[in-house]
C-alpha cells in the first residue's frame, strides 16, 4: 500500500496532466497503483482486523453521523445511536474514527521560507536558434525559480550535459546573489534520477553546501 504522501503527490501530478506512466516511473511504482490512487477519493489507511466489541454494533451508524457532521461531540453521538455503556469507551472509539471521516481539503497550501528552495528546470524556445556556423539548433534554457517569490532567472546553455547544466546553475546562482538551501530537479538525466546523481553533481552540491 502506498503512503499518504505518495497518494497526495500522485493526485497532484495527475491533476497537472502528468501521464500515469511518468508518475509511476518517477515514484518507482506500478501504473496500476497510480491508476488506483487517481481514482480513489480518500487517502490510503491501514486497517487492523479486530475482535468484535460492545462498540462494533454502533460503529457503522457513528461513521455515518461523523461523515455528515465531523465535529459532532461524542456525547451527542452516543445519544443519537442509543449508546448506554461507558461514555469513556465510546469517546475513545469516536476519537479513533473521527479522522477517517473528515473531509479532504482540496486546497494545496504549501508555503516556502525565503532561501529554502529553488526549482530548476529546462525551457525550450518555440524556434531553433541561428548559430554562427549558419545552422540552427533548438537550445535549452536553464531556469531557476526561488520557491518563495517566483522570481525567475534563466540562461541559454549549449547542451543538456552535466557540465553545461552545472555551469549554468553557477551563473544563475551568482545572479541571485544567494545559495538556496535546496535545488529541486525533476529527474533531469544530466543531474540524475532519485539518489543516483550524475558524475560531478555531488561535488558541485558540496561546493555550494546545498542539498539536491
Amino acid at each position: 500500500m502506498i503512503t499518504l504522501e505518495d497518494w497526495a503527490l500522485i493526485r497532484r501530478l495527475a491533476g497537472e496532466g502528468v501521464p500515469n506512466a511518468h508518475i509511476a516511473e518517477r515514484l518507482g511504482i506500478s501504473r496500476t497503483t497510480v491508476i488506483k490512487a487517481v481514482n480513489s477519493e480518500s487517502p490510503p489507511h491501514y486497517e487492523r482486523t479486530a475482535a468484535p466489541t460492545s462498540f462494533t454494533p454502533f460503529e457503522s451508524r457513528v461513521r455515518a453521523l461523523l461523515l455528515e457532521t465531523p465535529t459532532m461531540p461524542a456525547t451527542v453521538l452516543a445519544e443519537r445511536v442509543g449508546w448506554t455503556g461507558s461514555i469513556r469507551w465510546f469517546r475513545d472509539n469516536v476519537k479513533r474514527l473521527r479522522p477517517e471521516q473528515q473531509r479532504l481539503d482540496p486546497a494545496d497550501r504549501i508555503t516556502w521560507a525565503a532561501g529554502d528552495a529553488a526549482q530548476c528546470d529546462l525551457w525550450f524556445p518555440p524556434k531553433k536558434i541561428p548559430l554562427e556556423d549558419g545552422t540552427a539548433k533548438l537550445l535549452p534554457v536553464l531556469v531557476i525559480t526561488p520557491a518563495h517569490c517566483r522570481f525567475t532567472t534563466g540562461v541559454m546553455i549549449p547542451t543538456r550535459k552535466t557540465e553545461d547544466l552545472l555551469l549554468g546553475t553557477w551563473q544563475l546562482i551568482e545572479q541571485l546573489g544567494r545559495v538556496p538551501r535546496r535545488l529541486i530537479w525533476d529527474n533531469e538525466p544530466g543531474i540524475g534520477r532519485g539518489r543516483r546523481h550524475a558524475d560531478g553533481v555531488d561535488a558541485f552540491m558540496g561546493t555550494l553546501a546545498a542539498k539536491l
